[in-house]
């Protein structure tokens, strides 16, 4: 079954079988109009139908799973698994379900990477309704039968390519087959690929299919504009564009350690900074992002582990200081931007021989961008921070390492400055 977005359909949350409840934390929250996804994806799912949803992340598809999920468990019982690829969406994910969560007097936990097994294990053991996951951190407690998955009602993968483009297949196949096959499935994704395809062919019940925004949708408010610029004059370009535009602003590199040079030469611009990538810990990515959210730092700079997902309102500009090695990232970088109906600009610096991946992007999106000169007035070169070039050793922007995790007590995460217990290259996770 396909579903069409009618865009001159009105409705509100009071008509999708909402459970007054969970209304009244949609009330509070000030939610008025549900998201396209929200419109089309909650009735089926509520109903207890298998459901695909095609959107870009910033759709509000949290809501679109969450809101049935916990409907349906605190109404039929069962538990709920959701899996996401990054510690982020994980932690954000989870957090925007316990407020509602808590009405319901529902318990969940949280495992994903940065800490000690200690606390996750305990939580287990309190028999969470609903259980957040990366799917490295999960295999982990499965392979160690810490978690029992016999009793799961209802999966959801939310950002399913991404988990497919990060290499959790192997792990996520081998989680399904320990699932219940009498269950309700909902998965997520930006892209429908022939994998993902044979995943829902195989071991979904007729889904419902739901299409709200096509691959390549930019987001409506935002601006977009592209540099040609030499290795050489990058810092000095994102030095004049962080003096034009005031605001918050997103850096986002192909690597981990260029990530951490560029941020290094952002504070000595003398701009508070911070950094968010594979090779910082979890408490250090987490003390990153809340210090952005909270206007401690006007500059996060980010490999494309935060391009998806992340919602960061009041953020005025994303640069792209790298054009991404995936063109489909872009999307979802630009996206961090213009948020909630506000306006936003996207610069990226494209080298001389990068010329094609601009096309890509434009064939991507779907239209022109705007190649603008360079500044005559750049500021001079700054001596920067001595960093070994060491991007030949990444793979893709992905490390491989051990997933870690982090405990919780029903939906408030404790601590993150729990130290982890490493054992070597047994996963891809974040």
């Amino acid at each position: 079954m396909n579903s069409t977005e009618n865009p001159t359909q009105e409705a509100s949350f009071n008509d999708l079988g909402i459970a007054p409840r969970l209304l009244a934390v949609v009330e509070s929250l000030k939610l008025s109009t549900p998201t396209p996804i929200q419109r089309q994806a909650i009735p089926p799912a509520i109903l207890g139908k298998d459901v695909i949803g095609v959107a870009q992340t910033g759709t509000g598809k949290t809501l679109a799973f969450g809101v049935p999920l916990l409907q349906r468990i605190a109404e039929s019982g069962g538990r709920g698994l959701i899996l996401l690829p990054t510690r982020e969406l994980a932690l954000q994910v989870y957090e925007t379900l316990g407020a509602f969560a808590k009405p319901l007097g529902l318990r969940g936990a949280l495992l994903i990477g940065g800490a000690a097994m200690g606390p996750q294990i305990a939580d287990l053991r309190r028999n969470p309704s609903v259980v957040v996951a990366t799917p490295g951190r999960l295999f982990d407690h499965f392979e160690q039968h810490n978690v029992n998955l016999g009793d799961i009602s209802i999966l959801i993968l939310d950002e399913a390519d991404r988990m497919l483009d990060m290499g959790f297949w192997p792990q996520i196949k081998r989680i399904i087959a320990a699932v219940p096959v009498d269950r309700q499935t909902m998965l997520f994704s930006a892209t429908l690929s022939k994998e993902i395809m044979e995943l829902a062919t195989k071991h979904m019940k007729t889904p419902t299919s739901i299409e709200v925004s096509p691959p390549g949708t930019t987001v409506a408010n935002v601006s977009q504009e592209f540099f040609i610029v030499r290795k050489d004059e990058k810092v000095r370009l994102l030095e004049a564009m962080l003096a034009k535009y005031y605001g918050p602003t997103i850096v986002f590199t192909r690597t981990k350690y260029g990530a951490t040079r560029v941020m290094k030469g952002i504070r000595q611009m003398g701009h508070t900074t911070a950094e968010i990538h594979s090779n910082r810990s979890l408490a250090q990515r987490r003390e990153a992002l809340d210090g952005f959210k909270s206007g401690k730092y006007r500059v996060l700079v980010a490999t494309d582990i935060a391009a998806r997902g992340l919602d960061v309102k009041g953020v005025e500009l994303v640069v792209n200081f790298d054009i991404p090695s995936q063109s489909e990232d872009y999307v979802h970088r630009i996206g961090r931007t213009a948020r909630a109906g506000a306006e936003g600009h996207a610069i990226s610096f494209a080298m001389p021989d990068e010329k094609r991946s601009m096309r890509d992007i434009e064939r991507l999106i779907r239209k022109q961008i705007t190649v603008s000169a360079l500044p005559h007035d750049l500021p001079p070169a700054r001596a920067m921070p001595a960093s070994a070039d060491r991007s030949h050793e990444e793979h893709r922007g992905f490390s491989r390492g051990r997933s870690q995790g982090v405990g919780s007590r029903g939906f408030k995460p404790r601590s993150y400055s729990g130290t982890s217990t490493r054992r070597p290259n047994r996963s891809h996770a974040r």
